[in-house]
């Protein structure tokens, strides 16, 4: 396992990060595997994110990059399918708790409590596939961020993105009632201004080299704790891109 890369004060003053935001998930990062705690909803969404990246890309034997991996739910699903996983966070803390987790589950992964621009700077091109899941809407420069990304990412290389849609509907579904009315995560979570459409996430792409080939809507069951993809990407929603 790789030590974490460190940055010049030049470096951290650049980065794409809110420290606010970070902090959202730095204090209840202990919590991260609780299947029914503040994060149970990505348990519930786990294995549809990995059913729609494993349908549209090779896995096994791929060296693959998970970028805002949290407490490492979708790193260690993807470390199980045969992929060589490197998975970054800049939480000190989700890095901590998903090193942890892996030992227990006695998994490989190379876990770095790093930034992605820091990943860029010194492994540009080195990654055949790149996940990044409700990350984008979190960073003060998503369109940055897919910059990033698309340097990281090998010729003809894959990524996936999972954000939420920003219009009335994804306001009411995706924060008034997800945060406030069915208490699915905790308050504040989401800002509707940070939220990005899929027009926006295109035309951003392409401005990166990358091409949207596919968009699929996801639509989360609280009462029956299960997640299916649909047309309809009015509110949370997956991307595929390619480089």
């Amino acid at each position: 396992m790789s030590a974490p890369t460190s940055a010049t004060k030049e470096q951290r003053a650049t980065l794409n990060a809110d420290r606010a935001e970070l902090a959202k998930f730095e204090t209840v990062a202990a919590r991260f595997w609780d299947p029914h705690g503040e994060f149970r909803p990505l348990h519930w969404l786990n294995p549809l994110r990995m059913q729609f990246i494993a349908e549209r890309t090779k896995l096994s034997g791929s060296r693959v990059l998970d970028v805002g991996c949290g407490g490492g739910l979708l790193a260690e699903a993807l470390a199980r399918a045969g992929a060589r996983v490197t998975a970054v966070d800049l939480s000190p803390a989700m890095i901590e708790v998903a090193r942890l987790h892996a030992t227990q589950s006695s998994l490989t992964i190379d876990y770095r409590a790093s930034a992605a621009e820091e990943l860029a700077a010194t492994e540009p091109g080195g990654f055949d596939v790149i996940t990044c899941m409700e990350l984008l809407e979190h960073v003060p420069d998503p369109k940055a961020m897919l910059s990033t990304l698309a340097r990281l990412m090998r010729p003809e290389g894959a990524l996936f993105v999972s954000t939420i849609n920003r219009n009335l509907k994804s306001f009411l579904l995706g924060i008034v009632a997800a945060e406030y009315f069915l208490k699915l995560i905790p308050r504040g979570t989401h800002e509707y201004e940070r939220l990005i459409r899929p027009a926006e996430l295109a035309r951003w792409a392409r401005a990166t080299g990358l091409t949207l080939l596919e968009l699929a809507g996801v639509e989360l069951n609280p009462f029956t704790a299960r997640a299916t993809l649909s047309r309809d990407v009015a509110v949370n929603y997956l991307a595929y891109l390619r480089r």
